[in-house]
């Protein structure tokens, strides 16, 4: 991953550096020292060392004498600490970066690697859901000001990733609460699927889990309906067939009688055809 983030940087920001060493010399006296470390931030990543590169580049940013050079070393130095993990000391910079230099050409990609950074943080799902819950407005952010670039894809998938894991947190707690019988507070975390998480995985889960509630609390309309709404968009889904089964008690009994039919005749075939072979 890192080699491909590396090669989509270098296509942004190292254009005009190949070019580098031959300016170096064209430059006045005074203004050398800035291009060298600069340049010493380009060789540490080159190396592989890129705490050192980021120190670096953090420190040509302050001294660099032309703004696009600045900016340029500044989000050098931010994406080096994320090379490395340092996640914080990465969003940190990047932020920097924005408020500096808010209309810089890079500002799309700053704030890709913002929403980055976030994401590759977010902890156990079942823990904190503090986490997940800035990484997805970070995302929808990005999304919403950048939305025809290769950025936005890549955190249009991270957005659904995100987005499961909330319904998944949801259903787990509904879970809990259906199981100490707390009906009112599962079918609020329930809806909270179906209204804001209706794409996900756990939306068929979500609809069954209110047909039981509303079942054992007698309501069997508003089981029936939420069945329907289940059956309707989910027909082929195991958790269809459970409301199904739960809402006609001869369902199991019937199924089960087709199934030992169905093997019955399976394995009348299969004899049939044995006895076949051997007449041969």
């Amino acid at each position: 991953m890192y080699q491909k983030i590396f090669l989509i940087i270098f296509v942004f920001l190292f254009i005009s550096d190949c070019s580098k060493k031959e300016e170096l010399s064209n430059k006045p006296p005074d203004l050398n020292q800035s291009y060298k470390i600069y340049k010493e931030g380009l060789d540490a990543m080159d190396s592989g060392d890129f705490f050192f590169a980021a120190k670096k580049f953090s420190e040509a940013e302050k001294i660099l004498p032309v703004v696009e050079h600045s900016a340029k070393a500044l989000l050098m130095s931010s994406y080096c600490y994320y090379a490395i993990n340092f996640h914080e000391e990465a969003i940190s910079s990047l932020e920097n970066f924005l408020r500096k230099y808010p209309a810089d050409n890079n500002a799309q990609y700053a704030s890709y690697l913002i929403a980055l950074s976030n994401y590759e943080q977010i902890l156990d799902e079942k823990k904190d859901l503090n986490p997940l819950l800035k990484t997805k407005k970070l995302i929808e952010s990005y999304i919403e000001n950048y939305p025809d670039t290769d950025y936005t894809l890549d955190l249009k998938f991270k957005l659904d990733l995100i987005k499961n894991q909330l319904a998944a947190k949801e259903v787990y707690v509904a879970k809990y609460y259906i199981k100490t019988q707390k009906w009112i507070p599962a079918i609020n975390r329930l809806k909270i699927v179906i209204k804001d998480y209706d794409e996900t995985i756990y939306i068929e889960e979500a609809l069954h889990r209110l047909v039981e509630i509303y079942y054992n609390l007698g309501l069997i309309g508003e089981a029936e309906k939420t069945a329907k709404i289940l059956g309707y968009n989910y027909n082929s889904s195991k958790w269809y067939e459970n409301s199904y089964s739960l809402l006609n008690k001869d369902y199991k009994k019937e199924r089960s009688r087709l199934e030992e039919k169905s093997k019955k005749e399976e394995k009348g075939l299969v004899k049939r055809t044995i006895n076949k072979i051997l007449q041969k």
